[in-house]
C-alpha cells in the first residue's frame, strides 16, 4: 500500500468514527426526549410514535432535580424549604404568585397561609378544586421578613419558572400581583393598569390581577379581582354565576 493510500484510509476511518460518535450523541439526546426506538420512515407513524416528549410528570421531576437544593441566589441560607410548585400538570389554568411567605416556607407548598386560603376560595368560585389547577411563584425561596423579591433573585430563579410553564402549557396564566405580572410580561407597568385585560406570554393568555395578600389589606378591591376572574372563566368556557 502506498503512503498516500494509507493516509487516505486513516482519514476515512477517522471520519467514520466521528460520524458514529455524532450519531451516538444524537440518539442519547432523543432518548432524553422520550423516544424509545427508531421509526422507519416507510412505515405509518402511530400516534404513540408521534409523541416525542416525555410525560409532563417525568419532565417536571427532572426539572425539580435540576434545581436541587438550590444555592444560586442569596436567599438559600435563610429559607427552610424550597417551594417549587404544586397542582395538576395538565390543568388549563396556572396561577403564578410572587414568592413564598412564612407558612409556605415551613410547609414547602405555595399559597397555604391566609393569602392562600383566600386564593383557594377564588379558585373554588371559578368552579375548580385547588388540586385541579397548578400554582407556583416567580421565586422559590422566601425573602427575609417577606420583603419584595430583588432583581438578582428573580433573574436566578426565573429560568426555572420559564421551564415549568413550557412543560405545563396552560391555556391561561393568572398572574397574581405586581412582581408576577411584571416578570412574565417584561414591563414596569403598574398592576392597576395591567389588570382587567388579557396579555400574552409565549402565546399563552395572561390575566394580571391583584395578589390575595393585597386583597387582605384592601378588601374593597375584591370586586376588581372578581371581574378579572370572570374574564378568565369566560376564556376557559366556565359557567359564570
Amino acid at each position: 500500500m502506498t503512503e498516500i493510500g494509507f493516509i487516505d484510509k486513516v482519514n476515512w476511518m477517522n471520519k467514520i468514527y466521528s460520524i458514529l460518535h455524532d450519531l451516538e450523541n444524537y440518539l442519547n439526546f432523543q432518548k432524553t426526549l422520550g423516544v424509545r426506538g427508531v421509526i422507519n420512515p416507510r412505515e405509518k407513524i402511530s400516534d404513540q410514535q408521534k409523541q416525542a416528549e416525555a410525560p409532563k410528570e417525568t419532565l417536571m421531576e427532572l426539572l425539580r432535580k435540576e434545581m436541587g437544593n438550590c444555592t444560586r441566589c442569596k436567599l438559600h441560607p435563610t429559607r427552610k424549604n424550597l417551594v417549587f410548585g404544586t397542582g395538576d400538570l395538565y390543568s388549563e389554568l396556572v396561577f403564578v404568585g410572587e414568592a413564598p411567605g412564612a407558612d409556605e416556607d415551613i410547609q414547602g407548598e405555595p399559597f397555604v397561609g391566609k393569602a392562600g386560603m383566600l386564593l383557594t376560595k377564588i379558585i373554588q368560585s371559578m368552579g375548580y378544586d385547588r388540586k385541579e389547577v397548578y400554582i407556583a411563584n416567580i421565586i422559590k425561596c422566601r425573602p427575609p421578613n417577606n420583603r419584595n423579591p430583588e432583581t438578582d433573585e428573580i433573574q436566578q430563579c426565573e429560568p426555572f419558572l420559564i421551564k415549568q410553564l413550557s412543560i405545563l402549557k396552560p391555556k391561561v396564566i393568572c398572574a397574581l400581583g405586581t412582581f408576577a405580572a411584571q416578570t412574565l410580561l417584561k414591563t414596569q407597568e403598574r398592576i392597576s393598569l395591567l389588570r382587567g385585560k388579557f396579555h400574552s406570554y409565549q402565546g399563552i393568555k395572561v390575566m394580571p390581577t391583584y395578589h390575595p395578600a393585597y386583597l387582605l389589606r384592601n378588601p374593597s378591591e375584591k370586586r376588581s379581582v372578581w371581574e378579572d376572574v370572570k374574564l378568565v372563566m369566560k376564556e376557559l368556557g366556565k359557567k359564570i354565576n
